[in-house]
């Protein structure tokens, strides 16, 4: 069994391959470059919407390639996502009430 192969409950083999990687892995190099560039920019309250929306996009597929989240059953995927997005939610909110009180 190659390092890059997953065996699933039926005992069949899949294999994401060494290019998939490498093709995922080149775009979040990418979209690093693209989230330093858009801080850069002076493009007012949106820079922050810009660059929350490439990281998003960057941790879902760190989440779908690299943690395997693609080939996991839809269960997962739909439990996973909301209680990931409620957590962001909590933080983001405590966040914001500690800085209004100041």
């Amino acid at each position: 069994m190659g390092a890059y192969e997953l065996i699933d409950q039926g005992g069949s083999r899949k294999s994401n391959g060494v290019r998939v990687y490498a093709v995922v892995w080149a775009l979040l190099i990418f979209l690093t470059a693209v989230t330093v560039t858009a801080a850069e920019l002076e493009i007012g309250k949106f820079t922050v919407v810009v660059c929350l929306a490439i990281a998003s996009t960057k941790s879902t597929l760190v989440f779908f390639y690299f943690m395997h989240l693609r080939r996991e059953e839809r269960l997962v995927i739909k439990l996973a996502i909301p209680i990931a997005l409620a957590a962001l939610a909590v933080f983001i909110g405590l966040t914001f009430t500690d800085v209004i009180t100041r």
